[in-house]
């Protein structure tokens, strides 16, 4: 799924599960390192993403749940990925920002105005410590960003029809409780387009997949298959 297609300057994507190298129960386009994979083939399957989407390099983070935010502010001589972080920005063109997912989501933010990208890992740990407040606010404090400017996207990943939280009572904030589409299911896209709203991005330049990981075979999921691969969501600036 291709977002932002009308904006040249800027490359972003989330890739399904098929088109590349790995083989069962990874099949095929798996990027996580840390799954069990041939290493080989998954940094394969990145190249072809690289490649894909006409970018230099790749730059990916081992992903913790957190909300630490990776400043990248250098182009690297080769594809890199940083451990203990959950949210990747730049301003460095040709540099490509990725998130691995199986169920959690990947939210791309764009501006325009400063040429900035940045890219958040945000499960229902990262809904609930609000990563995307705190990327919007690295943002503007690094590039001057201003929140209604920006461009966001928020891919496929865990839907309400499948987003089941038994325990929400203790895991999940009161003010997510009126999320909750059925009993114990919650919709976290719209708890993510809200967050985003709250920051000052505009609801019209919010573009949700609402593509469910669980439901659908075209997507890694974790909640699924529990041993399964890593697909990517991945956004950086091209030279036009």
């Amino acid at each position: 799924m291709i977002f932002f297609p009308h904006l040249p300057t800027v490359s972003s994507a989330t890739f399904s599960r098929h088109g590349g190298a790995s083989e069962p129960p990874y099949h095929s386009r798996n990027v996580g390192l840390h799954v069990g994979d041939d290493e080989v083939r998954v940094l394969r399957n990145r190249a072809l993403i690289r490649e894909e989407l006409g970018l230099a390099r790749l730059v990916s983070a081992h992903q913790v749940h957190g909300n630490s935010i990776l400043l990248v502010d250098w182009l690297p001589k080769t594809d890199e990925e940083h451990a203990g972080y959950d949210a990747l920005m730049t301003n460095i063109p040709e540099v490509g920002l990725m998130i691995q997912q199986a169920d959690c989501q990947a939210i791309m933010l764009y501006d325009p105005e400063h040429g900035a990208v940045a890219n958040i890992h945000s499960g229902w740990r990262g809904s609930v410590a609000n990563i995307i407040a705190k990327t919007v606010v690295a943002m503007t404090a690094a590039y001057g960003t201003k929140p209604s400017a920006l461009v966001a996207g928020i891919s496929p990943s865990l839907g309400p029809c499948c987003g089941e939280f038994v325990n929400y009572r203790s895991e999940l904030p009161l003010a997510f409780h009126v999320y909750q589409t059925q009993p114990n299911h919650f919709d976290f896209w719209a708890i993510s387009r809200d967050q985003l709203r709250d920051t000052g991005v505009r609801l019209e330049q919010i573009e949700i997949a609402g593509r469910c990981t669980v439901c659908g075979g075209d997507y890694f999921s974790y909640r699924r298959d529990k041993v399964t691969g890593r697909f990517a969501s991945v956004i950086g600036m091209v030279i036009s």
